[in-house]
């Protein structure tokens, strides 16, 4: 039943959501709770949601669809009713942030504007992500299907998640690859994209240091045999697509 004990919980959750506020977001020092909650759309999606979602579990009919519709309307953030959001959640900014129904996440997560935990296909039962404890997810961030994304980990800007993460890992790429940054487990909301590793970057790394290698063994191969080699290509033989001409398209 949605009484007493509903609202007390509901309100130590926003207590707890505003504390994370002040604690996450660089813009908040100084800033007053009451502030936040009247001015920080994140805090105000997540307090509507909160009250939606205590009123669907209390099985009350439509009005926690019109909260949550309201809601959009007004702060760009879509979080389904029965979707379950652990305290201290904190969305920056929140603009485009999507959770879906089943969706679960942990205690004390961070996510940026434009991030999905959606679902895929039409298949009825738990199809959204599971995100547990002290995860960070960056802007455009899209989790799909019910993936659990692990304690700890960070998701990159613009990734997209369609397999499961394992704890204190850090996800880069479409489709992610999970990756270490110097080795480390990554823990807490640390919002360095900047310096994230790059997968893709270093396989190709990898393969221009064994064509490197190879050509070398081939050419002393060569050498032994008496066999002439034409040397490997050089920077200064690879020629421009087409010609340039006029002015430089990004000005200057």
């Amino acid at each position: 039943m949605f009484g007493l004990g509903t609202v007390a919980k509901v309100l130590g959750e926003v207590r707890r959501d505003v504390s994370a506020v002040h604690d996450r977001d660089p813009a908040a020092r100084g800033v007053s709770s009451i502030e936040i909650l009247t001015t920080w759309p994140g805090v105000q999606a997540l307090l509507s949601h909160r009250i939606a979602h205590a009123m669907h579990d209390a099985g009350v009919p439509v009005v926690p669809r019109v909260v949550a519709t309201g809601t959009r309307a007004l702060t760009g953030v879509e979080i389904h009713p029965a979707a379950k959001i652990g305290p201290g959640f904190f969305m920056d900014h929140g603009a485009g942030v999507v959770i879906g129904e089943t969706a679960e996440i942990g205690r004390d997560v961070t996510v940026y504007q434009g991030v999905t935990l959606g679902g895929t296909g039409f298949a009825t039962g738990k199809r959204h992500p599971t995100v547990q404890d002290n995860v960070t997810i960056g802007s455009g961030a899209k989790l799909l299907g019910p993936v659990t994304v692990g304690h700890g980990s960070k998701i990159g800007a613009n990734t997209v998640v369609i397999t499961d993460i394992p704890p204190n890992a850090t996800v880069v790429g479409n489709p992610g690859h999970t990756v270490r940054v110097d080795g480390r487990k990554p823990e807490g909301p640390d919002a360095d994209w900047i310096h994230l590793p790059d997968p893709v970057a270093d396989a190709i790394r990898g393969l221009a240091s064994r064509i490197g290698a190879l050509e070398r063994a081939v050419s002393d191969l060569a050498s032994e045999t008496g066999t002439k080699v034409e040397p490997p290509p050089s920077e200064a033989d690879v020629r421009p697509l087409r010609p340039v001409r006029g002015n430089h398209p990004a000005g200057g």
